[in-house]
């Protein structure tokens, strides 16, 4: 059995993926400090999975921390969610976000270096491709202009990692970069809690809907799509956890591999009318809402070209975006106030 250490493990995506990580056959430990995550994710996810799970409550910039954790245990690989990842918050606290997601990698990456454990999997993201009206994305595009530090915190990790790889060949790291995960875990006992206003769509809904928010904001109606709001590539959170299971199974299976990036999408456009829409369809009442102006650095169109990841991983994804709505209104209805319960 491989064991996978996942810092940031306990948090939305690194959540989700432990699940995944358990049924494939995989042994994951979770490394997270709770800074934007709850502990009693750990219990829930052993009720779950019926499986007591290893963890440690450390920062990964703590590198005599980190170094315990890796002595003590023979890790396979790791899969990186430790980073922050509020694209509002990134703007107001720049040098918070280059800290943590850039200090945490390095430090993680030299302790692999040390170890000899040189199987990576990082969360990246879509928003590495910039401001571009090219759709859909794909993984040979360059990495555009970033309007935010919490993209620029994935590119340059991204071309840390490519440097990585081109100095030490015995280096496997594929970077995922997703596109706008939503829904939850379909016993509605794991899903997105963000901290404060959420900055994410999903979220702010579920939260207008269970009576947390007042209206949803909706940032412009005069792009040139089908009802003039932005259209979006969302995918189910238990799609991205498998991708990131059978991206370790590509590592394992293909030495000396480098560094692979690869999109984890649905292929498929959604706009933000057509999500609430599909939320009121799942909440069963209409939600409130309002047109404010664009924001800055919108696109009108993002959706990916996921055909890399069904070539190298066997994995594309299977559920709706009914199967989302469903899922992320069952979390909010069962956890209105999230973890805060």
């Amino acid at each position: 059995m491989k064991t996978i250490l996942v810092p940031g493990g306990a948090g939305y995506i690194g959540s989700h993926t432990v699940l995944d990580l358990i049924k494939k056959g995989f042994n994951p430990i979770i490394v997270d400090d709770f800074s934007n995550s709850n502990k009693k994710v750990i219990t829930i996810l052993e009720d779950l999975s019926g499986t007591k799970i290893s963890f440690y409550e450390l920062d990964v910039k703590n590198k005599e921390g980190l170094r315990k954790i890796f002595s003590e245990n023979k890790i396979d690989a790791v899969i990186n969610f430790a980073g922050f990842k509020a694209v509002g918050e990134s703007v107001e606290k720049p040098l918070m976000y280059y800290e943590n997601n850039l200090f945490g990698m390095i430090t993680l990456l030299e302790m692999m270096k040390e170890f000899n454990v040189k199987n990576i999997v990082f969360s990246s993201s879509a928003t590495v491709y910039g401001i571009s009206d090219k759709v859909p994305f794909v993984e040979t595009d360059p990495m555009g202009e970033v309007t935010n530090p919490y993209g620029r915190t994935k590119v340059i990790i991204e071309n840390i990692l490519m440097d990585l790889a081109k100095s030490d060949k015995t280096w496997n790291i594929i970077a995922l970069r997703y596109f706008n995960p939503l829904g939850a875990h379909e016993s509605g006992r794991i899903g997105e809690d963000p901290n404060g206003i959420p900055n994410n769509l999903s979220p702010y809904i579920t939260q207008v809907a269970v009576g947390k928010l007042e209206k949803l904001h909706i940032f412009g109606n005069d792009y040139n799509t089908t009802d003039g709001t932005c259209i979006r590539d969302f995918i189910h959170v238990n799609d991205l956890a498998a991708g990131h299971s059978a991206a370790l199974n590509y590592l394992f299976n293909n030495k000396n591999l480098g560094f692979e990036a690869i999109n984890l999408g649905s292929e498929k456009g959604y706009s933000v009318l057509e999500i609430l829409h599909n939320f009121e369809k799942a909440v069963g009442k209409e939600i409130p809402y309002i047109i404010d102006a664009r924001r800055a650095g919108d696109i009108a169109v993002c959706y990916a070209d996921a055909s890399k990841a069904k070539k190298l991983l066997n994995w594309e994804a299977k559920y709706t975006i009914e199967d989302m709505c469903r899922d992320s209104w069952n979390w909010q209805k069962k956890n209105p106030n999230g973890f805060k319960n």
